[in-house]
């Protein structure tokens, strides 16, 4: 797209809607049976573009470098180099000047990874889209569809371009998002409109952005990206940022707060240090901009970002897709888990187990071959797992699928909705209109009035229908989902759903195996190990549901509502079933919303999975939507926070636990991070209160926040899990970030850090080692302390041998860099003359190290104390 015009269309506007099927696709060069080829495809995405409504901008190392050189805190250092310069110390500006190149590398480094983690996500979680491309159907980023595919339209999937329909089976389509109106459009392939048909009533176009509500089609796609009605009137010219999450808000806050603290002190110290204790001036200023560059937590949303960031990378690794922010951070704070039962308690790959015997097999396949979304791809089928089942089982039974429904050509689909829980199609039959219809047994059996036993159709009473529904119960019973079959011969034209799904006769019942995925019961135990509690609500029938809870370690007394018990229910009676019944059966997407609410009432936070277009109001009420990656809708999907790319409660589990990691790493390195910045006021603030020089040069100061930054920025983020992070409870996101234990836990580990430094560089001053020998006393004390703190902080509970002191091999390469650099500065000549330091004898490395370990190591020793009494 051109930058000078937003709104130009960049594909021809023709009026499509009066043209018929033929000439849409002789004109668009693509056929109506095979689509396009995948050459041409290629092509046509070269010259059109990327199907999407705004150019994402690609993270890229030099802008992130412009952007990080701009900050506030390089420039204070800029300036800093540049007065060394000034005041005639050219190697000490020299040596800055590279001290600043490796900061704004890691600064840039840091945002670099923590944006290209942030896109990664963006890129998982993009909607698909099913074509067909020389024949074959394939699924698709909706972004690589072009002018010219043969897209196929299903209940609850994102139009992904602007379309012509070529077939449209009692198809429908929110197009609110277009033309306003609140009611879904009903559409019909084979109209032929003027060219002067208003937007919404072109009942022969699919447009872009809209949503199909029901039924399903084909249709060739006209217009992508910007071209399409929605790129046309959106104008979109900006692309829109995420909105920080509390945790996010809640830093920055902080930092604002801290930033003031940090200017005082820098302000203080150097002001005491030339007044009252008779420093030269320019090195107060000198070593006042340094500690402003040191002390103001200029990283700390930095790290906020970078944790959340690259935990919800670290999450998409283990098939769960972060798409918000807000959801990662959510995640460890997650009470209950209110999950569906069929494909993410179960494997999702049904078998036909068991077909009524009464009835023929092979009708009822034929039936469910006819009464299906599902397409064939590859050898294989794509659609609902049920519907899946039936296919495969056909195709083994000698139905071709293809046969059988190019011999019964559709005329019309009515698919399932939260009330009805059927499905229904017309078609052709022998030159005659017939229906089938297929659902659960309590939703079939009250539409029939005859019934099909042995070849022969018979009446069918209320007495027979309370037996075969008592059939379907003992199926259920054994863990099959149960599903019933009907059919009818229809006389005259059209018909109505209504008259399509009554006087039916009914065919059988089919029963299909679903088996809990095995991972699933170690998973339940680990949920409710760490005070999550998982909660099964499911369209199944009851003992469907109760046989899989069995299975899996759910059942705990067998109780269990049902959707018609639970919508008897006042709000109070119903809270108080909520904490009694973790198992809802036969439930519809407004039972699980109502669910939903009141376990938020009684103040859990809850995380839901779904994946159907009525599910999204239950995901996008949620604290954390999980969407289905497999079998969800684009709808569903949307709504959600999280998407799972294998549709497993486990990896929800997974996800749980890496949230707590998150939080957990986030925890500790803000600890840390703000434990010496603390401690680095302190000391520096102590000697100056006793008429003595400031323990650290200038360029030592800056040193100093280059190794922090580093411990903070990087190694925390990448902590490995304590053993019992899954066995605490999950934490109340209403307590402060910054609660008392953090506080405490920030002030003692400062004040540790803190004594041990001031205490080595004061002993060596006091003992006449002179102020260069007591610097460098106090600079190696301050780097190996800060080692010791960061390992000493890893951990907050599990003692450092229980834990390994080399499971976090990013903190290991930091502690030996930190290490050997300080053995580098105080054994080099050159070194030394650039970092103000001297050469150390045994004795002051003896005092350094001494106090460094018992400044830090109290913290082992406590957490050793609490773990005994504990």
């Amino acid at each position: 797209m051109s930058d000078k015009t937003k709104t130009e269309r960049e594909q021809p506007p023709y009026a499509w809607h009066s043209l018929n099927a033929t000439n849409v696709c002789a004109r668009m060069k693509s056929c109506a049976s095979s689509g396009l080829d995948a050459a041409e495809a290629d092509g046509r995405l070269t010259r059109f573009g990327p199907n999407r409504l705004r150019k994402v901008k690609e993270v890229k190392l030099w802008r992130v470098f412009f952007e990080e050189v701009r900050e506030p805190m390089i420039l204070l250092l800029i300036v800093t180099g540049v007065l060394y310069a000034l005041w005639g110390v050219l190697k000490d500006a020299l040596t800055i000047l590279g001290i600043i190149l490796i900061l704004v590398w890691v600064e840039i480094y840091n945002e670099f990874r923590a944006k290209k983690a942030i896109a990664a996500l963006h890129k998982l979680a993009a909607p698909t889209t099913i074509v067909r491309r020389g024949g074959q159907f394939r699924e698709i980023p909706a972004e690589q569809v072009v002018p010219g595919d043969l897209i196929i339209l299903e209940t609850g999937r994102k139009v992904p371009a602007d379309a012509r329909l070529l077939e449209a089976h009692g198809l429908e389509a929110d197009e609110s998002l277009l033309t306003g109106e609140s009611v879904p459009v009903e559409k019909d392939a084979s109209v032929i409109l003027p060219e002067l048909t208003p937007l919404a009533e072109r009942r022969n176009l699919v447009f872009a952005g809209t949503t199909i509500t029901r039924g399903r089609g084909e249709a060739l796609a006209v217009a992508t990206g910007m071209a399409t009605e929605l790129g046309y009137i959106a104008r979109l010219t900006a692309e829109v940022r995420e909105p920080r999450t509390p945790l996010q808000l809640t830093m920055r806050e902080l930092t604002r707060w801290m930033v003031w603290l940090a200017l005082g002190f820098s302000s203080l110290v150097p002001l005491l240090g030339w007044l009252w204790g008779g420093e030269p001036l320019h090195l107060m200023l000198l070593t006042g901009l340094s500690m402003a560059f040191a002390t103001i937590p200029e990283e700390l949303p930095i790290i906020i970002t970078m944790v959340l960031a690259l935990g919800g990378h670290r999450l998409s690794r283990r098939h769960a897709i972060v798409k918000r922010l807000r959801a990662a951070e959510t995640l460890g704070a997650v009470t209950v888990i209110v999950t569906d039962k069929t494909g993410t308690l179960t494997q999702n790959r049904m078998e036909l187990g068991v077909v009524d015997p009464e009835v023929s097999r092979r009708r009822i396949l034929e039936l469910g071959v006819l009464c299906s979304t599902a397409i064939e791809s590859n050898g294989d089928f794509i659609g609902d797992p049920f519907e899946t089942a039936l296919l495969r089982a056909a195709e083994h039974a000698g139905l071709d699928v293809g046969t059988v429904r190019r011999e019964h050509p559709l005329r019309d689909a009515f698919t399932p909705d939260s009330g009805r829980k059927r499905m229904s199609v017309i078609f052709e039959r022998d030159g005659r209109l017939a229906c089938a219809v297929k659902g659960a047994p309590e939703a079939v059996l009250p539409q029939c009035n005859r019934r099909m036993a042995r070849g022969v159709e018979q009446p069918l009473d209320s007495a027979a229908r309370q037996q075969l529904l008592a059939h379907a119960a003992a199926m259920a019973g054994e863990g099959l989902r149960v599903m019933a079959f009907a059919e009818k011969m229809a006389s005259g034209g059209r018909l109505t759903q209504e008259a399509a799904e009554s006087e039916l006769v009914f065919v059988g019942l089919a029963g299909l195996a679903d088996l809990p995925r095995p991972e699933v019961k170690e998973a339940i135990k680990s949920c409710r190990m760490g005070g999550i509690r998982p909660v099964m609500v499911t369209g199944d029938h009851p003992l469907t549901a109760l046989a899989v809870a069995r299975q899996i370690g759910m059942e705990d007394d067998g109780r269990l509502l049902a959707g018609q018990d639970l919508a008897a229910l006042s709000e109070a009676e119903l809270g108080e079933e909520v904490n009694r019944v973790s198992i809802f059966a036969r439930t519809n997407p407004e039972d699980k919303m109502r669910l939903v609410r009141i376990l938020q009432k009684q103040g859990g936070i809850v995380a839901v999975t779904g994946d159907g277009v009525n599910d999204a109001p239950a995901l996008a009420a949620a604290d954390i939507g999980v969407a289905m990656g497999e079998t969800g809708t684009d709808v569903a999907r949307e709504a959600a926070g999280i998407v799972l790319a294998d549709d497993n409660f486990a990896t929800i589990v997974t996800a749980v636990e890496q949230g707590r990691l998150i939080f957990a790493n986030l925890r500790k390195g803000v600890r840390y991070y703000l434990a010496c910045k603390m401690a680095l006021i302190g000391t520096t603030l102590l000697p100056v209160l006793l008429h003595v020089p400031v323990p650290f040069a200038p360029i030592q100061i800056i040193l100093m926040e280059l190794f922090m930054d580093l411990a903070a920025a990087a190694a925390f983020v990448v902590e490995p899990p304590e053993s019992d992070l899954m066995r605490q409870p999950p934490r109340d996101p209403r307590t402060p970030f910054m609660n008392r234990e953090m506080i405490v836990g920030i002030t003692s580990a400062a004040a540790g850090l803190f004594a041990a430094v001031a205490f080595a560089y004061l002993f060596s001053w006091y003992t006449g080692r002179g102020l260069a020998g007591a610097q460098s006393v106090a600079f190696v004390t301050w780097l190996l302390g800060h080692v010791f703190l960061a390992f000493n902080l890893r951990s907050e509970h599990e003692p450092m041998t229980r834990l390994g002191p080399f499971t976090n091999r990013l903190m290991t390469l930091w502690a030996v860099a930190a290490v050997a650099f300080s053995l580098f500065a105080t054994l080099m000549p050159g070194a030394e003359a650039a970092f103000k330091t001297i050469t150390l004898s045994g004795r002051d490395w003896a005092l350094a190290t001494v106090c460094a370990a018992v400044g830090t190591f109290w913290i082992e020793i406590h957490k050793r104390l609490c773990r005994k009494t504990a």
